[in-house]
């Protein structure tokens, strides 16, 4: 039977969103968890995946590590993390918790802030021996934020060395990401280089300042490039505005994303989300705008969103 996933079809939409890989028609459910292809790579992830992020801010890193292997128990298979988090704790939580044949069930993808080819390469390097793990299956070039981010990831050698660990067997494939400014992914796809995945934020709050979803996820999808979806709840401050936890996730898993990265901090609440999960269906285009106009009175100066304000 026909799905009526947004990565389904050719369903039309005043936007354009949904122009899509009819081979994502035949991926269902895993253990009642929605799967979807990670853009052209011919990888199939579930549409929730475990933040790294999040798993740092513990204190405890036994639960941290229940964490992630209870997640993989449910079927989970989308794994979330960077260089950068917590002065590489997150990566470290991860590889403890994938040993025992976790990682083969996953779909581990890190983060590097390498510029040129040297701190590519330091990074990648220290990434992959803090995940306990002879490679990634994605390395994403990370906050994508300064005018020159574009320039300097050629320039520098950044690009050739992420070329480089992909021939040596390293990474299997090569993405970006960003949460500041649509413009500058923009240009990062107008670069000739051909992403594998592009990883920004998704949520109602973003239509209404600055928005990637406007600007950045129709370019995606025409390209067939996966798209990682962040900042589902906006960092907690979507509840403001009266949005429910279902209700920003459901919107969110109405666009044509391929998965949802969210920060979980506890297995009660990883068992709440994936009830949400198991049971969502997408959104009507009524429903979906009616969730627009309720968070809009909050969302025009992007207060709500301070991940795109700027760094410096």
């Amino acid at each position: 039977m026909p799905s009526d996933d947004p990565l389904c079809g050719s369903q039309s939409h005043s936007q354009g969103y949904f122009k899509s890989d009819l081979a994502a028609c035949g991926m269902e459910r895993v253990n009642g968890i929605p799967v979807r292809l990670l853009g052209g790579t011919g990888s199939s992830v579930t549409v929730i995946g475990i933040g790294g992020h999040t798993l740092g801010t513990l204190a405890d890193r036994g639960e941290a590590i229940r964490i992630v292997r209870a997640a993989i128990d449910e079927g989970v298979n989308f794994m979330d993390n960077a260089w950068c988090y917590h002065g590489g704790v997150s990566e470290e939580i991860m590889g403890s918790a994938l040993k025992g044949g976790y990682r083969d069930r996953v779909f581990l993808m890190t983060k590097n802030h390498g510029r040129d080819a040297a701190t590519f390469r330091r990074q990648l390097e220290e990434s992959l021996g803090r995940l306990r793990t002879d490679f990634v299956d994605l390395v994403q070039f990370h906050n994508i934020v300064r005018e020159a981010d574009p320039e300097r990831l050629v320039s520098g050698g950044a690009l050739d060395a992420a070329l480089d660990a992909r021939a040596a067997g390293k990474v299997r494939f090569i993405g970006f990401t960003g949460h500041h400014w649509p413009h500058l992914f923009q240009r990062m796809l107008d670069s000739g280089f051909g992403w594998d995945t592009v990883q920004l934020p998704v949520n109602p709050l973003d239509a209404h300042f600055r928005s990637f979803t406007s600007a950045v996820l129709p370019l995606l999808v025409e390209r067939n490039i996966g798209v990682i979806g962040m900042k589902v709840f906006s960092g907690g401050s979507i509840f403001e505005t009266g949005v429910s936890a279902g209700e920003a996730i459901s919107y969110s898993l109405s666009l044509p994303v391929s998965t949802l990265v969210l920060g979980i901090d506890s297995v009660r609440q990883l068992a709440e989300n994936l009830e949400i999960i198991r049971s969502w269906s997408p959104l009507p285009d009524g429903e979906r705008q009616r969730i627009l106009d309720r968070v809009a009175p909050w969302a025009g100066d992007g207060h709500l969103e301070r991940y795109k304000m700027d760094p410096e």
